[in-house]
């Protein structure tokens, strides 16, 4: 092992008391800190920060960047320049500098040894564009001149791509590995899983795409206890920066002490996902939009009521590029619904004819109410309504009916786009509203309800219950709900906080 820790705090800032700020927070999180001093304003900034730390000498590994703009870094001076603050650097307490193939390739051997052969040297190449065509060569070429380790970062805009070079780190000792970009952000999550030997996460400011911040890497994500024994489960979907899942499910794990992480999975193509299941051991996942419909055709078996409600947001992996589907949104529904009001010969409005409304549909078919469908493509409500023996209404008649609930089934509404509604406030007739977004938890559409003084019911109950469903499937054991609804909960009170904080 390289590093005691592979959980590497970056430090960032363009001046010197945002450094030492940064530092002394990271320092509370991990003891692998790089110090990315190309950042800082110019020369005398930092020689000034890192006089400080020769004085301070704080107890870390930390590794000296001083990355040229050449290479993808901010450093703007000359390479002699360069050398002259990392060998600072290395005077100061840093145990090692991170050296670009791009300056490398400039210096004799002979002349880094005597300025920075105290320090150990990471020799580092970046792609920013897209994976080199070998990564297998270059890290053959990284290896000239026998650094201390090698590492490779290259952007990767599929799974497919991030797992290439994933392998190198399992095929080259004392290698770090680090998938770039929003697709590839599973990936560098795992990359110490596969022989990684850092995963970079930022304090304050991304240095480069697809990372996450220090506080989830840490806390949420667990990075510096992942090992090849920790199990994976993950969300797909596209977007996905809004889901609450993993908060929920890790809070879940966290609070069972079992050895697993869940992670979310930007999707823009299925398929690439679905190859990489069985490279990234993933043992099960969630889905959210737009694949919850578009899955079925991937399933090699299905849970008769998700069969029968034609969309799917719980996957078993089966092994062997088999999967299994469930539909836990339906259990969702009634536990939100069932408390509030008497369902049976009710008359409820179903807004959405997807994935999502499907479930809530037939939820509400099998508990007897009666079911009215408005979606923008009416001819899937037509169908929906066909299949749970409902009817359908257009969006210009509805302020003229009355219902006893509304269910708002689609994404119109969710964050960022917090300021819109599927209906507007004359359309509300009714007794109950209830909108299965959670996030945020008042919508634009349950704050009109509620200045009517009409009963409304958040989506967080739903996603609750159909995510503690999905954790009991995966794992055989009872969910810990109370942990995974404070996880949730408290999310999403800091969210509100600081919305209104600014």
């Amino acid at each position: 092992m390289i590093f005691k820790n592979p959980l590497c705090a970056v430090v960032a800032a363009r001046s010197v008391g945002g450094f030492r700020k940064q530092l002394a927070l990271a320092l509370r999180q991990t003891t692998t800190i790089e110090l990315r001093i190309d950042w800082l304003s110019d020369d005398r900034a930092i020689s000034r920060f890192l006089k400080w730390l020769a004085s301070a000498r704080p107890r870390a590994v930390l590794i000296a960047t001083c990355r040229r703009r050449e290479a993808g870094g901010r450093y703007r001076g000359s390479i002699s320049k360069q050398l002259f603050h990392l060998a600072e650097a290395v005077r100061a307490g840093c145990a090692w500098y991170d050296l670009e193939i791009e300056t490398a390739a400039k210096c004799p051997a002979a002349l880094l040894n005597v300025l920075l052969g105290d320090g150990k040297q990471l020799k580092s190449a970046h792609f920013f564009r897209g994976l080199p065509q070998s990564p297998k060569k270059m890290a053959s070429a990284l290896m000239r001149g026998e650094p201390d380790a090698i590492k490779i970062a290259a952007h990767c805009d599929s799974l497919s791509k991030s797992l290439k070079l994933l392998r190198l780190a399992r095929e080259v000792r004392k290698a770090v590995v680090i998938p770039m970009g929003d697709v590839a952000m599973p990936v560098r999550l795992l990359s110490v899983r596969e022989g990684s030997a850092l995963s970079y996460a930022p304090v304050e400011h991304a240095t480069a795409p697809g990372q996450i911040s220090l506080e989830e890497a840490k806390h949420l994500y667990r990075v510096d206890r992942i090992d090849r024994r920790t199990r994976l489960y993950g969300v797909i979907g596209d977007p996905i920066g809004h889901s609450l899942s993993p908060v929920m499910q890790n809070a879940g794990f966290q609070a069972r002490r079992m050895n697993a992480v869940y992670i979310p999975f930007l999707v823009h193509d299925l398929e690439d996902f679905l190859r990489s299941v069985e490279p990234l051991r993933i043992r099960g996942f969630s889905i959210t939009l737009p694949y919850k419909e578009t899955i079925l055709r991937y399933l090699s078996g299905c849970d008769p009521l998700a069969r029968k409600i034609q969309a799917v947001n719980t996957v078993v992996v089966l092994g062997r590029g088999k999967f299994y589907g469930y539909n836990t949104d339906y259990v969702g529904v009634l536990r939100a619904l069932e408390s509030q009001i008497p369902l049976r010969d009710s008359r409820v409005l179903l807004l959405g004819a997807g994935g999502a409304a499907r479930a809530v549909a037939f939820a509400l078919a099998q508990a007897g109410a009666g079911i009215c469908i408005s979606a923008r493509r009416m001819a899937r409500a037509q169908s929906l309504a066909h299949d749970v023996g409902g009817e359908t209404i257009r969006r210009q008649h509805l302020h003229g009916e009355f219902f006893d609930a509304i269910v708002n089934a689609t994404p119109v509404g969710m964050f960022p786009h917090t300021n819109e509604s599927p209906l507007d406030e004359r359309d509300l007739n009714c007794r109950l509203v209830f909108d299965t977004i959670y996030r945020p938890r008042s919508t634009k559409l349950l704050q009109l309800a509620a200045r009517r003084g009409i009963k409304i019911v958040s989506g967080v109950d739903m996603f609750v219950a159909q995510g503690t469903a999905q954790w009991e499937i995966w794992t055989g054991d009872r969910a810990p709900v109370q942990s995974m609804r404070g996880a949730v909960t408290r999310a999403l009170d800091r969210e509100e906080k600081s919305r209104t904080a600014r």
